[in-house]
C-alpha cells in the first residue's frame, strides 16, 4: 500500500488529500481522526475519513456529507463527481483480497422465484456489520 501511494503522488504532484475508508469499526479506526497526516514512513499527505464518525457531519470544501450506518452517503459522492469501487453498488461493504471477500450478507434479499441479490453497502443499518462480508 505504501509503495502505491508513493507511486501515486510521484504522478500527480498537485494531490494534497487523499479520501480514505477507515471506519471506525476498523482495527485502530477508533483513534483516527476525520482529517489526519500519515504516520512516520508513509508517503506524506492528508488522510481524509469520511465514513469515520457515524451520525455526525463531515464538511469538505464547504459540502457536507451526510453518515448512515457508518458507511458515507454515495449520494454525496456521486454530487460531487467523487468516483468510488463499483462492488459497494453490489453489496460488498468491506473491501480485502480477491478470495477473502464477499457481498455483505446483511444485505441479501431474495427474489420471489428464490434468487438472491444484495442491497448497495449504503442501505447496510448496523455499522457493526460491516466486516460480515470477510473471510477471517
Amino acid at each position: 500500500m505504501r509503495e502505491a501511494f508513493a507511486d501515486y503522488l510521484a504522478h500527480n504532484d498537485r494531490v494534497e488529500a487523499i479520501f480514505v475508508g477507515t471506519r471506525r469499526t476498523d482495527p485502530h479506526g477508533g483513534r483516527l481522526g476525520s482529517f489526519q497526516r500519515t504516520d512516520g514512513g508513509w508517503p506524506g499527505f492528508m488522510r481524509v475519513h469520511p465514513t469515520m464518525r457515524n451520525g455526525t457531519k463531515v464538511e469538505i470544501k464547504s459540502q457536507r456529507s451526510r453518515l448512515i450506518g457508518g458507511v458515507l452517503d454515495i449520494q454525496f459522492l456521486r454530487h460531487l463527481n467523487i468516483p468510488y469501487c463499483e462492488l459497494y453498488d453490489q453489496g460488498y461493504t468491506s473491501l480485502g483480497g480477491t478470495t477473502d471477500t464477499h457481498p455483505n450478507p446483511a444485505l441479501q434479499v431474495v427474489s420471489p422465484a428464490g434468487e438472491p441479490s444484495y442491497r448497495p453497502a449504503h442501505e447496510l443499518e448496523d455499522e457493526e456489520l460491516e466486516r460480515l462480508g470477510r473471510d477471517w
